[in-house]
């Protein structure tokens, strides 16, 4: 049964719009990259969401050929949303990555195939035990080429599921991307600053096989 942060909430029921946006401190504490919503000449973004952005963030800082990552709020309705504000279900946002990268170095397919492997997309309005709207599973693109690895990605990860026996169907919303808000500076890079901190990162156990773009 749904409970009532795991309900799509409409314009009319989300929180009024704050004033100030969240400018978090620079640099990237792991890699000292400047955090940025525009990446430079020769850079892509794509915004990715996969339960908590603590752990969902560390997973792609780590990857060679990511330049950059940052935590915040995106897919929702209220303009400038707090992390408390998120939290009460009531501005629509998920928990978002945005993962910058060097194409020349690491491809999209890669940075898809982490996303897809390194939670479990079938689980709706939660991830785990982490339970609410802002916890759902996004994808959200900037062109039509990210687009089409979004859509054909999410094909052939539904058809591994079901291969490996599992019925669930996947959930994961995936949309052009919109507003992308950051979170709070104590948020960014959360598990560099706190080694000990929550991880809710955990798969099926299901890995995408080689797919067509």
């Amino acid at each position: 049964m749904l409970n009532n942060k795991q309900t799509t909430i409409t314009a009319e029921q989300a929180l009024p719009n704050r004033s100030a946006e969240i400018i978090p401190a620079d640099p990237h504490a792991v890699n000292g990259t400047s955090l940025s919503k525009s990446p430079s000449d020769g850079h892509a973004q794509i915004l990715l969401a996969m339960g908590c952005f603590w752990g969902a963030e560390r997973l792609f800082w780590k990857l060679d050929g990511v330049i950059s990552t940052s935590v915040g709020y995106s897919g929702g309705v209220t303009v400038n949303p707090t992390y408390q504000d998120v939290c009460t279900a009531q501005t629509g946002h998920t928990e978002i990555v945005q993962v910058v990268y060097d194409p020349d170095n690491i491809s999209l397919a890669a940075i898809l195939t982490h996303f897809w492997q390194s939670h479990d997309p079938t689980q709706g309005m939660r991830q785990g035990n982490d339970v609410g709207t802002q916890y759902r599973s996004a994808i959200y693109y900037f062109d039509d080429e990210q687009k089409e690895a979004a859509l054909s990605s999410k094909e052939a990860y539904q058809q591994a599921l079901t291969n490996a026996g599992k019925s669930s169907d996947i959930t994961t919303e995936i949309d052009v991307a919109g507003p992308y808000y950051f979170a709070e500076t104590y948020h960014q890079q959360y598990l560099h600053k706190n080694p000990n901190g929550y991880c809710g990162i955990g798969g099926t156990g299901v890995c995408l096989p080689p797919w067509e773009r």
